[in-house]
């Protein structure tokens, strides 16, 4: 099954998806959207990524903002930077290039503000841009890499079929929930506290929990016994 143009839905979604299916809701479905230090700093890392469009240096060909799509998983996107590798001489894997000579391998890199996270949302990122790369240029495309900011390094991350599983179904995950149009309730926890749209989320008051039990929990984390009723 192909996706139609107009059903693509932004490979950035899956990420939000996958950290917090609320979160993604609210910025997808209702348009709201919240900017704090942690989010302002991730828009400077990829404003930053996107400024040249393109640069070449010892057989490594660097693009920038490249536009991608798959309509097999029904995505679009822009990529950070996509890197092309000269191949060794007679390969015949990678891609030629418009005049120039040889086979070229395809590397993605994604950017990143903070740290290595201990789940998968970053690398199913990856993984979508590659899938989308696979399909637009008809190339296999084994591993690509994340930047994260603070290190300052890239992690390489390898595309295994059970990467490459968890990303066609958050890709399906997407889609479906996309078509209920209903932001999903909320599952409070200690992300939550970073997460720059708590306030318009109000995650400690979701689904049918009781005012009272609200106020005790804010009463307690402040280390104060709440009010008698």
């Amino acid at each position: 099954m192909n996706y139609p143009e107009d059903d693509l839905l932004p490979i950035s979604a899956l990420q939000h998806l996958l950290f917090c299916e609320r979160q993604w809701g609210l910025i997808h479905l209702e348009g709201q959207w919240a900017e704090n230090v942690l989010t302002a700093e991730g828009r400077i890392l990829h404003e930053k990524a996107h400024e040249s469009r393109a640069e070449t240096r010892a057989g490594v060909r660097t693009v920038r903002g490249l536009r991608l799509r798959s309509l097999a998983l029904g995505l679009t996107g822009v990529a950070d930077v996509v890197e092309f590798h000269l191949a060794d001489d007679g390969a015949v894997e990678g891609v030629a290039l418009p005049g120039v000579r040889g086979r070229w391998l395809v590397f993605p890199v994604e950017y990143k503000r903070g740290r290595p996270k201990p789940d998968h949302c970053d690398h199913v990122q990856l993984c979508a841009q590659a899938l989308c790369l696979e399909e637009m240029l008809e190339t296999g495309i084994p591993a690509g890499a994340v930047f994260y900011g603070q290190p300052r390094r890239r992690q390489e991350v390898p595309f295994t079929p059970d990467l490459r599983a968890e990303t066609w179904q958050a890709a399906e995950r997407l889609h479906e929930l996309t078509r209920t149009g209903r932001t999903p309730e909320a599952d409070y926890g200690r992300k939550c506290r970073a997460c720059s749209l708590v306030h318009a989320c109000l995650p400690r008051m979701s689904g049918a929990r009781r005012a009272s039990s609200y106020l005790t929990e804010i009463f307690q984390d402040d280390g104060k016994e709440p009010p008698e009723s």
